[in-house]
């Protein structure tokens, strides 16, 4: 049953243009679906080119007039955290909506939720640790300054997968960082980012910023192109896939716009020969079906000991045939439909290139009958290594058998994807050891959750996954440049 909280109805897609708040006029040939019911709710929304152009001039006119940066430090942490308050308020209808447009069941949409609000707040709490400046003392006593400035206007471009929370943590960096923020969400999702701006925006307006300094516009492809190709565009962070992120890269390479990306993973979950087999089963669920699999640090590739594989993917199965799975808005559902009917195709068709190459499908889970885009979760055994290199996004993933740790270290690394590894083992020096040969940006052990390390830890992305870091500070200063200013002949050197 869906919970009171989550009986919600649809927001528009809106956009937020120079202080204005209207229904985007253009339409997309994406028509837009309700993931549970398989029903269809229209084509989806994106601002016109006449609009793009007044966000982008509104934009660089607050950058121009650098009202922002004349607040004081504690002023501008006081109006971000005054957003993350406004946003707690909306939590729950954010949540429901997210649930709604995902498919991700409420419950793990409330969790991941919190990060809304969260991001608001922690970039406040580190422009008054003083993220924004670095002064040193040179060798002669003499004092530089190491101030950290927006390089100018800045375009935050988030998936479909999560997309408020992600819209949250880039908003929130880019402000902090004094950067005028065009906001574009996925095309797919927009309705959860979409209050989230009709939150930041009302609060910026009441705290008298100027109304260049956040805006939001809808669209795909062709929006998120003009956003990154303008040059009055100074900084771009990018969430999504690696041929959306080869573009914007392209695009940014023109005029060394400065980008960070995450273009998601094929990630290993390296289980070790004297793992409890319980465990890894368990972490092995929990990562195929967090998001319904559609996040990029879920399993990719689950790589067992040959001693216990049987064991493992037998109490793998086993849990994943107990799991609820239904409407993503009962807080009682464990897993919910994929976000829409073409990615459910998309993710059937790969499963159906992998037994081509000799895999043999797993499922365990029952699914609903009828029009939803429900797809039980999928373990394929005796897929070739080099025919598992591929990310899928979707709760699939592969299963490869090792004898030496060697073996198992190489099998990790078969792929061209660096963003997230697991290992789990009983001996955690081991495990360790083994996590430290994994080429991925981040490698956690006996850890399967988002947040199973430090909150202030980067997350850096290797090889396809992604350029830069990611994480509170390494987010902030994605929309920065250094200036720095001392005596000793050089007073003044500006630079990245």
């Amino acid at each position: 049953m869906r919970s009171d909280v989550t009986n919600i109805e649809l927001p528009e897609a809106g956009q937020l243009v120079a202080g204005e708040w209207s229904a985007p006029t253009e339409r997309l040939d994406l028509v837009l679906e309700d993931p549970y019911r398989g029903t269809s709710l229209g084509a989806a929304a994106a601002t016109s080119d006449t609009d793009v152009e007044r966000a982008l001039t509104t934009a660089q006119a607050a950058y121009d007039d650098g009202g922002w940066l004349t607040l004081d430090v504690e002023r501008r942490a006081e109006i971000l955290d005054a957003v993350g308050t406004a946003l707690e308020a909306e939590l729950p209808r954010i949540a429901g909506l997210e649930a709604f447009a995902t498919g991700v069941p409420v419950r793990q949409t409330s969790i991941v939720g919190v990060i809304v609000p969260g991001a608001f707040h922690l970039a406040a709490g580190m422009l008054r640790a003083g993220v924004l400046r670095d002064d040193q003392t040179s060798d002669a006593g003499n004092a530089v300054e190491v101030h950290r400035l927006p390089l100018g206007p800045a375009v935050c471009l988030v998936p479909w997968n999560a997309p408020a929370p992600m819209a949250a943590h880039k908003v929130a960096s880019a402000l902090a960082a004094g950067a005028p923020t065009i906001l574009k969400p996925s095309e797919y999702a927009p309705y959860g980012t979409s209050e989230l701006g009709r939150v930041v925006g009302r609060v910026l307006a009441e705290a008298g910023v100027h109304p260049g300094m956040f805006q939001l516009v809808q669209g795909g492809p062709h929006v998120g192109g003009l956003l990154v190709r303008d040059r009055r565009v100074r900084a771009v962070s990018f969430t999504g896939g690696a041929l959306g992120g080869r573009a914007v890269a392209a695009a940014c390479a023109e005029d060394f716009t400065a980008l960070q990306l995450e273009l998601g993973g094929n990630n290993p979950l390296v289980v070790m020969p004297d793992a409890d087999p319980a465990a890894a089963a368990q972490a092995a669920t929990d990562l195929l079906t967090t998001l319904n699999g559609q996040w990029c640090r879920a399993l990719g590739r689950l790589i067992l000991p040959a001693a216990i594989a049987d064991e493992v993917l037998a109490l793998a199965l086993d849990r994943l045939g107990k799991l609820t799975v239904g409407d993503p808005l009962d807080p009682e559902t464990d897993l919910g439909p994929i976000v829409h009917s073409a990615h459910a195709a998309r993710l059937r068709d790969e499963i159906a290139t992998r037994e081509a190459a000799g895999g043999t499908a797993h499922a365990s889970t029952t699914v609903p009958d009828g029009d939803g885009s429900f797809l039980a979760p999928t373990l394929l055994t005796g897929v070739p290594g080099e025919a598992a290199t591929e990310e899928m996004f979707g709760p699939v993933a592969t299963v490869h058998t090792y004898e030496t740790e060697a073996e198992a270290v190489a099998l990790a690394n078969g792929t061209p994807f660096g963003l997230e590894g697991y290992v789990v083992g009983t001996d955690t020096d081991r495990a360790m050891a083994v996590a430290r040969q994994v080429r991925a940006g981040e490698v956690k052990v006996n850890g399967s959750t988002i947040m199973s390390l430090h909150l202030m830890t980067p997350r850096p992305a290797w090889g396809l996954s992604g350029l830069g870091e990611e994480g509170t500070v390494e987010t902030i200063r994605t929309f920065t440049g250094a200036r720095v200013v001392g005596v000793e002949g050089m007073t003044a050197l500006h630079g990245r």
